[in-house]
């Protein structure tokens, strides 16, 4: 999806949530959001941040999570550069226990941890679907992303709030792999890939 769809994409959120513009990001999981140059970021839109605090509404929540993972993903198989700077609030967002988005989120967090797994270059097929490491510079800073914000990672799967079957055994196993990587790239097979 190219900047100008994205761009799009979050002017129409914001037409149907005119409110979110204007809502308080005061709250704990999103702090350090209004110092991010987001502007910075190539092919970031500006209503990000607006984004980020409406997953926190639950009636928005749904419609920003869609948008923000488009937003966050470049192709099925491709995260953007958006993504290694919004991990550390998604983390943080879904630790929040009354989050309506929480499973989404946890779903998302997976995704991203799956597409930030290193490509081994000496596997045509991965590279072939993933791109080489050294074209996808994002995908390590999501792992430095991920690594940076480990305990509230681990933290957010020892959660005894979160639901039965919230997150497989598969899918925390992927995440631990985020925050504690192994010396051999691996990947999962492509139709586990679950894209926006």
């Amino acid at each position: 999806m190219d900047a100008a769809v994205k761009e799009a994409a979050v002017a129409r959120f914001l037409r149907e949530y005119p409110q979110m513009e204007q809502a308080a990001c005061d709250h704990p999981a999103l702090l350090g959001c209004a110092d991010v140059d987001w502007s910075q970021i190539p092919g970031c839109p500006a209503g990000v941040p607006v984004l980020l605090r409406g997953l926190l509404d639950e009636v928005a929540g749904p419609a920003a999570l869609l948008v923000l993972e488009n937003v966050l993903m470049n192709s099925v198989f491709h995260v953007s550069a958006v993504m290694p700077a919004v991990l550390p609030f998604l983390i943080r967002l879904a630790a929040v226990p009354d989050i309506a988005v929480r499973s989404g989120l946890v779903d998302f967090l997976v995704v991203a941890a799956e597409l930030s797994s290193s490509v081994d270059a000496d596997d045509e097929r991965q590279v072939m679907l993933f791109g080489k490491d050294s074209d996808h510079p994002e995908r390590e800073w999501c792992r430095a992303a991920f690594t940076a914000h480990a305990s509230a990672l681990r933290a957010l799967l020892e959660d005894r709030t979160l639901p039965d079957g919230l997150i497989s055994v598969d899918d925390r196993e992927c995440l631990l792999r985020a925050v504690e990587p192994q010396g051999s790239p691996s990947r999962l097979p492509a139709d586990r890939h679950r894209g926006p």
